[in-house]
């Protein structure tokens, strides 16, 4: 037998080209499900890439062994092995990436695979054309197709585990690279060892087919190419892997976002209801495990509505937003608050004592009551708190919420900024209250509102110059309704607005009758409430009221609080200036009892200053009123504004402000408010009213210090 030697070189050059070719083509495979129309291009180009990898191996192997004979390589036969290792490649990654691989297709496609590698190689080796023929040792030469069978079906299985990326793809296409290269190295060289070539044989091949000189050029250029194809992937595969690493990202910023908005309010990022409802739970279950006291505390803007009214949705979110950062501050680490929507808060507060809750809310209090810029607007509102204390409050979160804004709505009805703590009590009164709410929805287009009139006397006993009108609420189970319980209700829901256009209407239209009967010179007040006086159709509303009634602007007269009026002079100015534009008169009414400066207050185009009935009452007893009703109207007296009192009750609080030189008195020495009817029976018998005074008001004098009212 003819001996033959191996180059090592070219013999580890093979096995290394066979890996190349696997793990590119393996990177090829990947890319075969990852669209219907390209999916064929791709299983194409990976067969391809694998078959001519094995093909390059294989002839490698041949070109590393030598006989001491000339060598070649039939044409033909040469490039029918190249076409059974491509077939043999395509067909592999096409059952491997199919959506399933069960064990029978495996072991099928691993027989076929071995056989095609096994046939590829025989075949080549017959390409030589060796003359006599070669002869195979029958246990090397089995063994050689075990091991392609075996070492494919492995493969295969890695293969079908690579088909979609996963964190460990690389060193799996690695793994499977190997196993490839192996099973095709290991067959190839143990079927030369099973090749036996006799004494003198002769390669029939050497002179007409490819010389070993031409086979190196042919296998060098497939190997290249291999190289090539390799590069190419590599570069195609890193952009690709940039791209999903860049859409990974994008997906998890988009899950986070997502997670953002479905679990927080998107003006002020606070916790919404729902993880609100989530934290409360996981407080529970705490509290289950290891008892321990949480509170929690409903919280409720007070004037927030009228800051929307006036100057908008703009401003008004900017003022949200400026609230949550306070109460998110105002807060402790191991604390939550949560928006539920509107001017409405909850805070999920742990507690060492049941008494850190009233701690914990007036802080929330003070922070949220103090004054805001924003947006250059100086705005106050302040806040009301309602405190439910688990477990004593509740056991489970709806009932724990329903407590606590129990609680808050109770802290509403005391009327000044504050918090309460639930009592079982309050549960009767929160239904009453949104009883009553739903029947004052209701009240205008029922009938049930009407106005009161309170006449307005020259000081000290008349002549009656008007009237008052002061609005009631005859409720048709509960009968006459104080307005201090419903007019609070009324501004909470804003329903103050279309009752404060209707009482206007209707003051103007009660006037409009009472001058057709003679009182050509009485004119009618009517109170602005705050969130009215901040309402952008105001202006509108009274002159349509006018035009409607076919009343001059002097006939009506509107009062606004002083401390309505100084909460945003700028804006007051501007809404004051287009009343008295159409001939409105102004009063500031319950002069006094808030803080204001001259400098400011006689900028307003008022007309008038109404004394609060506060100071009146206490005229016979208390010196420091007396001395405060004397300097309110010494004050109107020098801005040239005519005062006003009210609450006049007895003969000496009479006799005591037309001495100083109070021009009108109102109170129930001298009339008190009474229904239409009652009122003409009272009064259209007396004598015609004095001339109405001028429309517009006197030259203002010169500027004074600033001071406290």
């Amino acid at each position: 037998m003819l001996e033959g030697s191996y180059h090592a070189g070219l013999v580890l050059l093979s096995f290394g080209v066979a890996m190349l070719a696997a793990y590119t083509a393996l990177g090829l495979a990947n890319r075969i499900t990852v669209g219907v129309d390209g999916r064929w291009y791709w299983l194409v180009g990976s067969g391809a890439a694998m078959g001519v990898g094995i093909w390059a191996m294989h002839f490698l192997g041949m070109l590393a062994f030598s006989l001491p004979i000339p060598m070649g390589y039939d044409i033909g036969l040469t490039a029918f092995s190249l076409g059974i290792a491509v077939a043999c490649s395509t067909f592999a990654f096409w059952v491997v990436c199919r959506q399933t691989l069960p064990w029978g297709r495996l072991m099928l496609s691993a027989l076929l695979m071995g056989l095609g590698i096994a046939s590829m190689h025989y075949v080549g080796m017959a390409a030589m054309r060796m003359s006599p023929a070669i002869e195979y040792a029958p246990v090397p030469y089995v063994g050689s197709y075990v091991i392609a069978i075996v070492a494919s079906a492995v493969a295969l299985w890695l293969l079908h585990r690579l088909r979609h990326d996963r964190p460990s793809e690389r060193l799996y296409r690695l793994a499977a690279a190997a196993v490839m290269g192996l099973a095709v190295c290991g067959m190839h060289y143990l079927g030369m060892a099973a090749a036996q070539f006799p004494l003198g044989t002769v390669c029939m091949a050497s002179n007409t087919g490819l010389s070993s000189g031409w086979m190196a050029t042919s296998v060098t250029i497939a190997s290249l190419g291999v190289l090539a194809i390799a590069s190419v992937v590599a570069v195609l595969d890193a952009r690709l892997e940039s791209r999903t690493s860049a859409l990974a990202t994008s997906l998890a910023t988009a899950n986070r976002e997502l997670i953002q908005l479905a679990l927080h309010d998107t003006l002020t990022k606070l916790p919404n209801r729902i993880l609100l409802e989530e934290r409360l739970s996981q407080a529970l279950d705490d509290a289950r495990e290891k008892p321990n006291c949480f509170a929690v505390i409903f919280l409720d803007l007070d004037g927030f509505k009228a800051v929307n009214d006036a100057y908008g949705h703009e401003v008004g979110d900017a003022l949200l937003i400026e609230m949550a950062r306070r109460a998110r501050a105002t807060l402790r680490a191991r604390d939550s608050i949560a928006r539920l929507g509107g001017d409405e808060f909850v805070a999920l507060v742990q507690l060492s004592h049941p008494a850190e809750a009233a701690e914990v809310a007036q802080r929330l209090i003070d922070t949220l009551s103090r004054p805001a810029d924003v947006q250059g607007h100086y705005l106050v509102v302040t806040a009301s708190a309602g405190i439910a204390v688990h477990p004593s409050d509740g056991t489970d979160a709806r009932t724990l919420l329903k407590n606590a804004d129990a609680a808050m709505y109770h802290a509403k009805r005391i009327g000044r900024p504050g918090f309460s703590f639930f009592e079982p009590s309050m549960n009767a009164g929160a239904q009453e209250t949104l009883q009553l709410i739903q029947d004052l929805r209701q009240a205008r287009e029922r009938g049930e509102l009407e106005l009161y009139y309170q006449p307005k006397f020259v000081a000290p006993n008349g002549p009656v110059t008007g009237a008052e009108a002061l609005l009631r609420w005859r409720h048709p189970v509960r009968g006459l309704i104080a307005p201090a319980v419903f007019i609070p209700l009324a501004e909470r829901t804003g329903q103050i607005v279309p009752i404060g256009e209707w009482v206007i209407d209707e003051a103007c239209r009660q006037l409009r009758v009472w001058r057709d009967a003679g009182r050509r010179s009485w004119r009618i007040a009517v109170n602005l409430s705050a969130m009215q006086f901040s309402h952008v159709g105001l202006v509108d509303s009274v002159r349509e009221a006018l035009e409607r009634q076919g009343l001059p602007g002097e006939a009506l007269i509107l009062e606004v609080t002083e401390s309505t009026a100084m909460r945003d002079v700028q804006a007051s100015l501007e809404v004051l200036q287009r009343l008295v534009a159409l001939g409105v008169a102004i009063s500031i009414d319950d002069f006094g009892t808030g803080y204001s400066s001259l400098l400011y207050l006689k900028r307003l185009p008022a007309t008038e200053l109404k004394i609060d009935r506060g100071f009146v009452q206490q005229l016979d007893n208390d010196s420091e009123d007396a001395a405060i009703v004397s300097a309110i109207i010494a004050l109107g007296q020098r801005l040239n504004l005519k005062v006003v009192a009210e609450g006049v009750e007895t003969r000496e609080q009479q006799a005591f402000l037309t001495d100083l030189g109070c021009d009108a008195l109102q109170g129930f020495l001298l009339g008190e408010p009474m229904p239409v009817a009652d009122f003409d029976e009272a009064h259209l018998v007396d004598t015609p009213a004095a001339p109405p005074p001028p429309v517009s008001a006197p030259p203002l004098p010169p500027a004074m210090p600033m001071m406290p009212a």
